[in-house]
């Protein structure tokens, strides 16, 4: 799909559990990252939670990524629901599941969320014994990161401003911004409340959002070089877990950043992104890398050329 000087280079997918002829389609489609949150690992509270349909089959969900991976996607994304059952036991099922998925499928999760419950039109999260406090919340995070360290961390827009931010700072390697939970959510000009899948915390602008994390010292990057490279699964852990994957991640955020400067910033944020990229360029240590990647953020700056990538 392409849009101004851009397109939408991967789709990630986020679908309920399905057979490995179907997971297959998926990866003949060229999805990037496929995504299924257990919810809980409870299997007493799951079949309470899921009477009758589909979902109901708790063995089915949970091998659901073993079946993506024998389908040929190798990079899936785990998540728990925390809130649902009591915390510790929901931390210790999304580890084993982790650990399974690299001990079995060779390769561990590409991704673990951490949603909370949080209020909608027919949940209130206080009536769940098992909700959580930030402070709790954060320690979860926190070992999360230091338990899987190679995994990317997402924390989405159910969280506000100030949690997001301090999670950041503990482990969190991806977050949202302006995000729609209802059906149809982006077609419209204004965010609908009337239909949300819950209620939307962080509710600033991608811009304000991208402008915030320059704030905070982070580098926004849009970048999905690995998935087109061929730098996922087993190949992308390896360079992960060695840190070797810095040297493709650094310059490829910086560009991707002037992608987003160029053709959609506002003026306030494309002017503090500029003197980001600039003192960051400096601190690439291979000078050939860094030569590359400043000739290519001029190119996107003075032309419509775009998608470099290392």
């Amino acid at each position: 799909m392409h849009h101004k000087n851009g397109d939408i280079r991967r789709v990630n997918v986020n679908i309920a559990a399905t057979t490995v002829e179907n997971y297959k389609k998926l990866k003949d489609a060229g999805i990037g990252t496929y995504i299924l949150f257990q919810e809980t690992y409870n299997k007493k509270s799951y079949l309470e939670l899921h009477p009758t349909g589909p979902k109901h089959d708790y063995d089915y969900h949970t091998e659901a990524m073993d079946r993506a991976m024998q389908g040929g996607i190798d990079d899936v994304g785990l998540g728990v629901l925390f809130g649902l059952e009591g915390y510790d036991y929901e931390f210790a099922g999304l580890l084993m599941h982790a650990e399974h998925l690299e001990a079995v499928q060779g390769v561990g999760p590409h991704t673990i969320s951490v949603p909370r419950v949080k209020h909608a039109d027919d949940i209130d999260p206080n009536v769940f014994d098992n909700s959580l406090s930030d402070e709790l919340f954060k320690k979860i995070i926190a070992c999360i990161r230091i338990a899987v360290p190679y995994t990317g961390m997402i924390i989405s827009t159910r969280e506000g401003e100030k949690v997001r931010g301090e999670a950041l700072e503990l482990g969190i390697s991806q977050i949202s911004g302006a995000s729609r939970t209802s059906v149809g959510g982006y077609t419209e000009k204004e965010r609908p409340h009337d239909s949300e899948q819950f209620d939307v915390s962080d509710q600033r602008s991608l811009d304000e959002v991208v402008n915030w994390l320059m704030q905070c010292g982070h580098i926004p990057s849009f970048c999905t070089a690995c998935y087109r490279e061929g730098r996922t699964g087993d190949r992308f852990m390896s360079l992960c877990k060695s840190g070797q994957i810095l040297n493709c991640c650094h310059p490829n955020a910086l560009m991707t950043l002037t992608e987003y400067l160029e053709d959609y910033a506002s003026e306030d944020t494309r002017a503090l992104g500029y003197k980001v990229i600039e003192e960051e360029l400096k601190k690439i240590p291979n000078e050939k890398v860094r030569a590359i990647a400043g000739e290519n953020i001029n190119y996107i700056k003075n032309s419509d050329r775009r998608d470099f990538r290392f």
